[in-house]
C-alpha cells in the first residue's frame, strides 16, 4: 500500500513561503493498493493537482473517492477534479452507512449557481454512488471499514486493511469533546490499535484549545495519547490549521514527541507533508 499526501491543511488553503514544508492544500490523500487500485479520500484542495497528474496514466479509468464529510475543505477542490469532466473515467463516489443518499447532493451543491459556473450535470465521467456494504467495503484487495467521527454536522473515518497492512485515517475528529454521533475516546483507541500507520486531526495547542473547544478538531497532544495508547506504528499529524506556519508547527509537534519519549512508547510521530509518499 502506498500513500500519497496532495493536502492535509484544515479549515482553509494556506499557501505562501510560510507553509512550504507542510502545505497549503486542504484534505486529499492517494493510496494505491498492492494491485494498483486507486483510492482517494477527500476532494479538498489538493484534488486539483493530484487530478492533472492521474491524466498521465492512460490505463488508468476506475477512480474509488471516499468522503469524510459535507464541509468545504473536504469538498471545495472536486469542481477542479479533471478527470471528473472527462467520459473515460469510472468515479465510483463512497462514504460512510448514513451518507450514501447525500453524497451526490453534497457535491452537486457546491457546483449549483450561484457558487460556480458549470453544473455538476455537465461533468462527463460515469458515476457511481451505489455501494452495497457500507459497514465494510471492499475495493479491489483492499476491505474499507468506516467510524463515526466526533465531529459537527458528523463524518467518518475510514480504516483501510490490506492483507495484513492497515492504514487509518481519522480527520475532523475530537477527543475531548462528544459531538452527536460521535464515540468514545476507548472506541477510536480500540479502532486503530496497532494500525501501521495513523493519520490523526491535531489542529490545535491546548492554550488554542480553550477558546476551540467544540469546533470539531484535537489538540496535538490528544491526538498523541490516543497514538500511543493504540499502539500504532507511525503517527501522523493532520489537518493542520491555517494560521499555522511551518515554524509554528515544528514547534508544536516537538512536545508530541517528546511526551512519546518520556513515556517510553515506541510509536514514530512525525507531521503530515504535502507532497509526502509513504508506504506500508
Amino acid at each position: 500500500m502506498r500513500i500519497k499526501i496532495w493536502g492535509c491543511r484544515g479549515s482553509l488553503p494556506a499557501p505562501g513561503g510560510e507553509t512550504d514544508k507542510y502545505g497549503g492544500n486542504t484534505t486529499c490523500v492517494e493510496i494505491r493498493l498492492k494491485d494498483g487500485t486507486l483510492i482517494i479520500i477527500d476532494a479538498g484542495s489538493g484534488i486539483r493537482k493530484l487530478g492533472k497528474a492521474l491524466l498521465k496514466e492512460k490505463a488508468l479509468n476506475n477512480i474509488y473517492l471516499f468522503l469524510t464529510h459535507s464541509h468545504w475543505d473536504h469538498l471545495q477542490g472536486f469542481p477542479f477534479f479533471t478527470p471528473a469532466y472527462m467520459p473515460d473515467y469510472n468515479i465510483y463516489v463512497r462514504g460512510g452507512p448514513l451518507a450514501m443518499q447525500s453524497l451526490k447532493e453534497f457535491l452537486k451543491y457546491q457546483m449549483n449557481p450561484p457558487y460556480f459556473p458549470v453544473s455538476f450535470d455537465l461533468l462527463k465521467a460515469q458515476f457511481d454512488f451505489n455501494y452495497d456494504n457500507p459497514e465494510e467495503q471492499i475495493i479491489g484487495c483492499a476491505r474499507i471499514v468506516p467510524i463515526l467521527l466526533s465531529h459537527p454536522n458528523g463524518g467518518y473515518g475510514f480504516k483501510i486493511i490490506e492483507e495484513s497492512k492497515t492504514f487509518v485515517f481519522l480527520t475532523d475528529n475530537e477527543l475531548e469533546y462528544s459531538h452527536e454521533g460521535g464515540l468514545t475516546e476507548a472506541e477510536y483507541i480500540n479502532f486503530c490499535r496497532g494500525s501501521n500507520i495513523l493519520f490523526h486531526d491535531a489542529q490545535y495547542t491546548v492554550e488554542e484549545y480553550k477558546i476551540t473547544r467544540g469546533w470539531g478538531h484535537s489538540t496535538f497532544l490528544a491526538a498523541t495519547r490516543l497514538s500511543m495508547a493504540a499502539e500504532v506504528n507511525r503517527f501522523g499529524i493532520f489537518h493542520h490549521d491555517p494560521d499555522h506556519t511551518d515554524e509554528d508547527l515544528d514547534r508544536y509537534i516537538l512536545p508530541c514527541q517528546e511526551l512519546i519519549d518520556r513515556e517510553n512508547s515506541e510509536v514514530e510521530c512525525f507531521g503530515v507533508q504535502e507532497g509526502m509518499e509513504l508506504s506500508i
